[in-house]
């Protein structure tokens, strides 16, 4: 598509995952995104009904262009997510809205752009490690799924990374994590990191704790799986938890690894951000900074949880300031 120019405002941006949507309005070149709405995805057929309502219920005149990140791997014009049946072509969907320009990027991605721009009380640091000036930065969270990117220096700025690191094999750190990942493998084949590191991830993970050690069964969701082990009232419920910190910190070390993230770490998605102080006590950094003979290595790594919730609606604004 034609580039546009000059920019356009205001700009309408948005965060697409697989259970929630968020938009936002960016009015005018270094403004915040304003006007922040989130609605269920399975309330809408479709991202144009989401969008629609969004602008009926704030009032607001259609903006000439708009940027969305969304939970999917993006390749030509047809969209198909990863974790929620929503299927649609961008273009159709840019006729349809009527706007001049239509960005679409991983919703990772979009995050990852967010990350220059965060500090003070948009992350809280968990562990040691400081970072290197000029150094690729690697981001991952879990939510409905698990989300990985990063940014690699380039020239004056960055490069954001669109990848599917989330579904990269999950590795066992000791005979226990072995044998809940085998029990998991008879479930699913497969068992990548996502299958474990997100909300369905966690669950999945109470269920394999609970057959391993013959008990019976009992359903339940990530948030009360979270909630049981933070009350201490579940010994299950606990295990999963804490193994579920463990193993994101043994996935984030090795992130780190793959892309020398000495400028440090960044964890988001929902579910770590609402664990409040368990995350940084939890067996994360110990996990992360286990790797042999590069521990030393990896200890000088900060890591850092987002506590901006709607950071990735920034990083859509980038995204579109990128493509006119």
């Amino acid at each position: 598509m034609q580039k546009l120019a000059p920019h356009p405002f205001p700009r309408l941006v948005g965060d697409i995952g697989g259970t929630n949507i968020r938009f936002a309005v960016i009015a005018a070149a270094g403004a915040a995104p304003a006007q922040i709405r989130s609605f269920a995805c399975a309330g809408f057929p479709g991202p144009e009904a989401a969008i629609r309502h969004y602008l009926a219920s704030e009032g607001l005149a259609r903006p000439p262009v708009a940027a969305f990140g969304i939970a999917t791997p993006l390749e030509g014009d047809a969209v198909r997510m990863t974790n929620h049946p929503w299927a649609f072509s961008i273009e159709a969907l840019r006729q349809a809205l009527g706007f001049e320009q239509l960005v679409f990027i991983n919703d990772f991605t979009a995050l990852a752009l967010a990350l220059p721009r965060l500090g003070g009380a948009d992350i809280e640091q968990v562990g040691s490690g400081t970072p290197r000036p000029g150094a690729p930065l690697a981001l991952l969270g879990a939510g409905t799924g698990l989300g990985v990117s990063g940014l690699i220096p380039c020239g004056a700025g960055w490069q954001p990374l669109a990848g599917e690191g989330g579904h990269v094999s999950l590795a066992a750190g000791n005979a226990r994590e072995a044998a809940i990942i085998a029990v998991l493998a008879a479930r699913f084949g497969h068992v990548s990191a996502e299958r474990v590191l997100s909300g369905p991830g966690l669950a999945a993970l109470h269920d394999a704790i609970r057959q391993l050690d013959g008990t019976p069964p009992c359903p339940l969701d990530a948030r009360e799986i979270s909630a049981r082990a933070l009350a201490g009232s579940c010994p299950h419920c606990s295990e999963a938890l804490a193994l579920f910190c463990a193993l994101l910190g043994s996935v984030a070390g090795d992130l780190a690894l793959t892309l020398g993230a000495r400028g440090g770490v960044y964890v988001g998605g929902g579910i770590v951000p609402a664990l409040g102080d368990y995350f940084a006590c939890s067996g994360f950094r110990a996990r992360f900074e286990a790797k042999g003979r590069f521990s030393a290595y990896l200890a000088g790594v900060p890591t850092y949880v987002i506590r901006a919730p709607y950071a990735a609606l920034s990083g859509a604004g980038e995204a579109l300031e990128r493509a006119t």
